[in-house]
Parts: C-alpha cells; structure tokens; sequence
C-alpha cells in the first residue's frame, strides 16, 4: 500500500530525520509535540503538526491512544514511532494494525518474541547463533535459592543479573561471588520492576572486558533479508552507547561474514521484517555472543548508512509499504569507507555529567568534506528537561580509521553550542587518547578516562 502521509510519533532530532525522508519520497509528514516542545524544530518542520498534551512524555509521547487519534483526526495512513517512546512496543504496533495504520517497524509478533531477552535468547539458540552461558528461564519471587546457586557455579563466576523486559542498564547487576547473588537478583527484580513494569530477571555469565558489536539487518516481506557490516559501540558510559563506527578495529572479515550470517539466521527464524539490529559482545580472543535485538531503528543507524551509502529510513518506508529491498546481500555488505558517530549531548562531563538543559544562546555547526550533523537545534531554542538529552550526532567518514577520527576531532572543535554545556570535550578527550587511536579498549575506557580526570582535580587540590 502506498503511504500518502505519515504520522511521526516521536520528537527532536529523530523526527527531523523521519520528516526529510518522507519529503525526499513525496509523503506528507504529521509530527507531534508536547506543550514542551511547541517552538520544535521537527514541529515547524512537518507539513502538518498536533499538540499531544503536557511535556511529560507519560502524558503526551507515551500514550498510544492519544497517538492513534492524531493519526486519524489528520488522515494519516501510516504511523513511524522512530527510535525511542514506543518504537519496541508490541501492544502499540497491534493497535495501529487494529485501527487500520501501517506500522513503520516490524509486526508486532516479532517484537514481541524478540522484545523479551529470555524469548530471544531462545530463538537464537534455535537459530544456531552464539549466546552468552547462562539460565535459560526467567528468575521470579519464587525460584529455588539452593538450584540457582548451583547453576550459577555451573556458569562460573563473576556472573551478571539482567532484567528480561528491558535495557540500558536498569536492572543489571554485577555478581562476583556466590555470597552476593541472592541480594543482587533482588535488587535487580526490584530496579527491573520499576523502570519496566516486569520484574523478571536472568543471569548470565560475565564476559570480561568486551567490546559491544552490532548487525543491522533489513528484511522485507518477500523473504529477503541482508545484513550490513558492523558497528562497533564500545565506548559507552552507564551502558549507553557515547561513540559508534563501522568498521570495527576488532572484527576481522571472517568474524565479520560469521557476525552477519547469524544475524541473518535470527531474523529469519523470528519471521522479522523492517529494519533492526542484533547486538553482539566480542570477547578478548574474537569469540562473539548474542546479547539483544533492537527492534527498531537505532540513533547510530547514520554510521551504517555512512559506511554503506544506503538510505535506511527511506529503506524502512518502502518495507512497510510492502515493496521488496532495494539492494541485495552484496551491496548491502560492501564498505565504502571507515565512519565514527558522536552523541552530543545537554551534560556537563566534569559534574559527573549532569544534565543541562536550557537556551540556546548560540549555534554554529561544523562542515567541510566527510561531515554530517543530525540535529534539530537552532539559536534561540530552550533544551527542555522532560527527555533524552540529545541535542546532535556527528558522523564523520574518512578513507580510514585514522584519517576519520582527525576529522572528528576537527569537527567537534568547530562545534559552537553556547549557553548549555555538552559533552564535546569528553568527545575530545577520548578522539586523543592512544587506546582509542590504536583500536585497543574495550566498554570500560570511558570509566578509565574518567576515572583518571578526577584523579587529576584530586590531585591538582591536594
């Protein structure tokens, strides 16, 4: 079916990016916004806009009903949720079906088989793919203590609890002896509870000083689906992902073919189409484990369009509407080139990272040869509290890795966002460092740059 006009339910940048597809395909764009983000760049933006309720997102992004009706009262036939609020809710993607909405994202079945870690984990078992050692059933109020400490000697420690409903580091806990389980699973089904409504937790086995790897995958009706080459997001802080790029420093091509072939197996077996991305850990000695799927677009999805010179917004689009890929397994894994992306964000790094919202007071962007910037600031607007701090994503290309991260570093210092704080010189400082040049580091060298930035101010007022 041909969508005429899409509905976006999301915001900020994320929104800018939806919006300038559908002008680039000739479908007119609905956004939505909250009472917080009335003067919006995506809401000047779209062709048409509706208010959607108060600046909390519970009250205005997260309310599926109030979505479906923006949908309706405009004439939109599609709706794109983006890549955040609720672009991994099943129930949400039912009821777009149920109200007669194309759903811009995968069928709500396969969200819902791969939405739940345990679920899965099991499928790429099925699959055939790697997984971490670990349970292989939820941990709930009434597990047998003596069993799970058993299984957990089995797996080995130091061991991981994770909550099965969701991400981002809300119910993950560290175990590092047997001693400590029991008041660590609690924790976590309490964090898990809290932040997802599902207190169901698991535990697996903690693999040290790994690097975080993806596959984005693209799927289409017709029974095509293809992976394209990796993106490497190690470098995260509180498990959120600060830098990504493709490709990885510590992927050879033959972990590369393996990586993709499995993402592939998985997406097949989930009966998947859409876009999305399966997430991998690579150990110390190469071997990867599945961890996680994205059903979903990603922020990071830039670095694989960049590396590639595919379109995977406008590939997305054409997916819902029923058209088959319009590239193959070939072109899909073929490199153009080395990409590194840079979430800006309203923080300030030397307070702990503190959020900082507030006016824009003044902008200037970087440009030049190999330079995209994905935003939807301008001078004059106030970054509000009530969300993801956000504000920009630098993605930068290169022949090669080196040439590429004097570009970022270039880049970033031709950066002027004046009035809030960013979190540009951490950006900096991690482009300067010989780990991250050589390719060598793994998902704590944020923590060790950090933690040796305050060793310094200790030290400079001892």
């Amino acid at each position: 079916m041909k969508i005429e006009k899409l509905l976006i339910a999301n915001r900020g940048e994320i929104a800018v990016r939806v919006i300038r597809a559908c002008r680039e395909m000739g479908i007119k764009s609905v956004a939505v916004f909250s009472e917080a983000d009335r003067e919006s760049m995506h809401a000047g933006m779209a062709d048409e806009a509706v208010c959607i309720g108060p600046a909390h997102a519970g009250e205005s992004y997260l309310r599926p009903d109030v979505l479906l009706s923006a949908a309706k009262m405009t004439g939109a036939q599609a709706i794109h949720p983006g890549y955040g609020f609720l672009a991994e809710n099943a129930s949400f993607a039912a009821a777009c079906a149920e109200r007669g909405f194309i759903f811009v994202g995968p069928p709500a079945e396969a969200i819902r088989k791969l939405g739940h870690k345990m679920a899965a984990k099991e499928l790429a078992i099925k699959a055939e793919v790697p997984v971490v050692p670990g349970t292989r059933s939820c941990l709930g109020d009434g597990h047998d203590a003596a069993a799970l400490l058993a299984q957990a000697g089995a797996i080995g420690y130091p061991l991981m609890v994770k909550a099965a409903a969701g991400g981002g580091g809300k119910g993950l806990r560290l175990v590092r002896e047997p001693a400590a389980l029991e008041g660590e699973l609690r924790t976590a089904q309490s964090e898990a509870k809290a932040a997802f409504g599902d207190a169901s937790v698991y535990v697996e086995k903690l693999i040290e000083h790994p690097r975080h790897v993806e596959i984005q995958i693209a799927a289409d009706e017709h029974g095509n689906t293809v992976a394209l080459p990796e993106r490497d997001c190690t470098v995260q802080r509180r498990h959120q992902k600060l830098i990504e790029e493709s490709p990885s420093p510590a992927v050879t091509p033959k972990t590369r073919e393996a990586m993709m072939k499995a993402a592939v197996r998985l997406a097949k077996t989930a009966g998947y189409s859409s876009v999305g991305t399966v997430e991998f850990l690579l150990d110390t000695d190469g071997r990867f484990y599945f961890i996680e799927v994205n059903t979903r677009l990603q922020v990071e999805h830039p670095v694989s369009e960049t590396v590639t010179g595919l379109d995977l917004v406008r590939e997305q689009i054409r997916i819902a509407m029923g058209e088959p890929l319009s590239f193959d397994a070939r072109r899909a894994s073929t490199i153009l080139c080395h990409a590194i992306e840079h979430r800006i964000n309203a923080e300030d790094p030397a307070r702990n990272f503190a959020p900082c919202p507030g006016l824009v007071e003044r902008l200037r962007l970087p440009g030049g040869p190999g330079v995209r910037v994905d935003t939807h600031l301008y001078a004059g607007y106030t970054v509000p509290s009530f969300y993801d701090s956000l504000l920009a994503k630098l993605i930068v290309w290169a022949p090669d890795r080196a040439a590429a991260a004097d570009r970022a570093a270039r880049a970033l210092s031709e950066f002027q966002i004046e009035g809030i704080s960013t979190t540009i010189p951490f950006h900096l400082k991690v482009l300067a460092d010989e780990r991250f040049r050589s390719g060598r580091f793994d998902t704590h060298l944020a923590m060790h740059l950090l933690e040796a930035d305050s060793g310094n101010k200790n030290g400079s007022r001892a």
